[in-house]
């Protein structure tokens, strides 16, 4: 099951990770896998986070490793190289979205002020890392998290706003 800790942006030492003290880390999912070898079995584990920082950025990391605290702080390392930029309206999204990973498709509709967050546990998190308050979600096809997380920051990439698209086109759309 997915653990949705929400890390504090300091480590345990008191310094400040990275570059992007900002940024909040939800850990969406944690994974045990064994090898048999000749003494017994030995586990890795990878691990599956969500960071942001409330104001429109986001992004995930995947990461493996021999024990859960360094697969975390991998794949932190690995979601603060892939940040997008997203673009939020009054607490919401701009229209409605498509994104697709795998066998996994996630749809999310822009919302009225005071609906929340309608997702499942992996999308909540991703959505609430970008700072969007109300939204509404829906994923056809795989459950698997790393493909929903995806699939939702592949949605989110295709957000445009009016005033982009009009720049775009070089039209007026009012």
């Amino acid at each position: 099951m997915s653990t949705g800790t929400n890390r504090d942006s300091r480590d345990s030492r008191g310094g400040d990770r990275g570059a992007g003290g900002e940024f909040a880390e939800k850990v969406v999912k944690v994974r045990r896998c064994a090898t048999v070898v000749k003494g017994g079995r030995r586990f890795s584990f990878a691990g599956l986070v969500v960071v942001g920082n409330g104001r429109g950025k986001v992004g995930c990391g995947y990461a493996k490793a021999n024990e859960v605290p360094p697969a975390v702080e991998k794949a932190i390392k690995d979601g603060m190289k892939n940040l997008i930029e997203v673009p939020v309206e009054s607490g919401t999204i701009p229209h409605r979205v498509e994104g697709v990973s795998g066998t996994a498709k996630v749809i999310l509709l822009p919302a009225s002020p005071g609906t929340g967050i309608i997702a499942g546990a992996a999308v909540r998190a991703v959505c609430e890392s970008a700072g969007i308050r109300d939204v509404l979600t829906k994923a056809h096809g795989s459950t698997n998290p790393v493909n929903l997380v995806k699939a939702a920051l592949v949605a989110l990439k295709q957000l445009r706003t009016r005033s982009e698209v009009e720049r775009l086109r070089g039209v007026s759309l009012s």
